[in-house]
């Protein structure tokens, strides 16, 4: 199935607010309906594809026929951009500038190098798609001429289970339920479960740095991975023989998080766990979203650390998006001070001894146990957010997310100022926002910030967003957070990323890209400046 082409995943999970919902947004934010229904697929005019014959006839080689080479309009359509909400209203208003000119499906290594041999002598650049969930502009190219795009779809299988070890080889387009399905016929789980899980794949967690929401117990993807084995302009990449190796610099950390501008992932070697024997979720609530953040920090340092641990603020806490699926929902949550959600997984003897070390630390800290209603009602919902964004682009409002981490020494003073330069901006704009706020990925060292804003949509929703998401980008790099804690940088984060870098850091970089990509084909304008 493919994903709903205007919206986030399944259109038969989509499913309009409540009226109770919308009249607060009205109320509260002046969100007015769209002055005009939305455009249907049919209703869109796309460009035809300019690519010369010769340069078809080559990738239908590569790929082994013309059915993996796609001209049709929908198919184009579909592998527009990405799903974040500026790329959702764009091509809703029938904006298709950064439409491929085609889309290739390779089954194999060999022909994803192929695919870039041909791409090379035809001046042709090539963006890699897996899922299409990058929220960050990572599948918009900055490219010259046309594109095409190398949907790696085909390659879905899992290669290789090495149960003594506790590894498995993936192809890159395996999406993460698929991939989770074929792990447990071995009695395995990879534990990654981001927000974009259902539509994910394999090679989209590397390539962006993914971060699942039981990352606390599991680690982050990139924790998970043991070796890659990569199609470059220039040949093939193979990185990790060993699961930790002195033997120089290690290479898996210059693809991961590379995001196709180096080159494509065609495999990936990944660490393992046994499926858990039970799971347990469960809700603890704290009088100030400060209380509630140094009860994690205690836990993430000294233990004993839950497999799922997150903290909402007052806010988010308040309006139910800690639990997206409660919107607007008889007895949704609406109680003051924050919510926490603390998850156990493992053999019953281990979680049953971590849940109750924990609970003793959290008590300690000022939480008061909510029962396990709440941790159940989240797990229910964990990937119903999406929906819920499209759910108020639909009813005119306008919602948007962004991440950053940092230092527990630093998580205050960035909390308060991303808070207010969103707020500060928007509301200069006309639009006075609701900013909500949650802790979901906690490390020994430091924490996660993932922030929701909610507005009216102003006149051009895209470049109304635009001061708000330059100022929100201003105000981490001032506070010392990183521009993106698991999203990535694509080409929306680009210009701050580099500041973090550096100069000599983007130099390195790009001297990188000059070996692999000397064409400078592979996503251009992701990650690195073109020029």
């Amino acid at each position: 199935m493919d994903m709903l082409w205007s919206g986030w995943g399944d259109p038969a999970e989509a499913a309009p607010l409540p009226e109770t919902v919308t009249g607060l947004l009205r109320d509260l934010l002046g969100v007015k309906p769209r002055p005009a229904a939305p455009l249907r697929l049919d209703d869109i005019a796309v460009p035809a594809a300019p690519l010369d014959p010769a340069a078809l006839r080559a990738l239908s080689e590569a790929v082994g026929g013309d059915e993996h080479v796609r001209r049709d309009a929908e198919t184009r359509v579909r592998h527009t951009r990405g799903k974040s909400t500026p790329d959702l209203l764009r091509i809703r208003a029938g904006d298709l500038s950064d439409v491929p000119a085609a889309v290739v499906l390779p089954a194999a290594h060999d022909a994803v190098l192929a695919v870039l041999r041909v791409c090379a002598e035809h001046g042709l650049a090539a963006v890699p798609f897996g899922g299409g969930t990058s929220v960050v502009g990572g599948l918009a190219p900055a490219s010259r001429g046309p594109f095409v795009a190398l949907d790696l779809r085909r390659m879905n299988r899992l290669l290789d289970v090495d149960p003594v070890s506790r590894t498995a080889t993936l192809q890159p387009g395996l999406r993460a339920p698929r991939a989770e399905a074929l792990l447990a016929e071995h009695g395995f789980t990879l534990g990654h479960f981001p927000q974009s899980y259902e539509w994910a794949t394999i090679g989209g967690f590397a390539a962006a740095r993914s971060s699942g929401q039981a990352s606390a117990g599991y680690g982050r993807f990139d924790d998970m991975v043991l070796g890659l084995t990569v199609a470059t302009p220039e040949g093939t990449l193979e990185t990790g023989r060993a699961p930790r190796s002195a033997a120089g610099p290690d290479l898996r950390q210059l693809i991961l998080g590379s995001e196709g501008a180096f080159g494509v992932i065609t495999s990936v070697t990944v660490r393992v766990r046994p499926l858990p024997e039970v799971r347990r979720y469960e809700g603890w609530h704290f009088p100030s979203f400060e209380e509630g953040t140094a009860a994690l920090r205690r836990l993430a340092q000294d233990g004993p650390r839950p497999t799922v641990l997150r903290l909402s603020d007052e806010t988010e806490t308040l309006v139910g998006l800690a639990q997206p699926d409660a919107i607007g929902a008889e007895g949704a949550p609406g109680s003051t001070g924050c919510l926490a959600i603390a998850g156990y997984e493992g053999t019953e003897e281990d979680t049953a001894h971590r849940r109750e070390r924990a609970a003793a630390v959290l008590r300690e800290a000022g939480g008061t146990y909510a029962g396990t209603e709440p941790g159940e009602r989240w797990a229910h919902g964990r990937y119903s957010a999406p929906y819920l964004r499209d759910s108020l682009l639909d009813a005119g409002a306008f919602a948007e997310t962004l991440e950053t981490a940092a230092f527990w020494s630093r998580i205050p003073a960035l909390y308060a100022s991303v808070r207010t330069a969103l707020t500060a901006s928007l509301t200069e704009a006309g639009t006075p926002p609701l900013v909500m706020c949650h802790i979901s990925h906690v490390y020994e060292n430091g924490a996660s910030l993932y922030f929701t804003v909610v507005s009216a949509q102003g006149d051009d929703p895209v470049a109304h967003w635009a001061p708000a998401k330059r100022a929100a980008g201003e105000a981490i790099l001032a506070a010392g957070g990183t521009i993106s804690h698991h999203h990535g940088v694509g080409t929306d984060h680009r210009d701050w990323y580099v500041r973090e870098a550096g100069p000599l850091g983007i130099a390195a970089l790009q001297a990188v890209k000059q070996r692999l990509d000397p064409g400078r084909l592979l996503n251009p304008g992701v990650l690195l400046p073109t020029d």
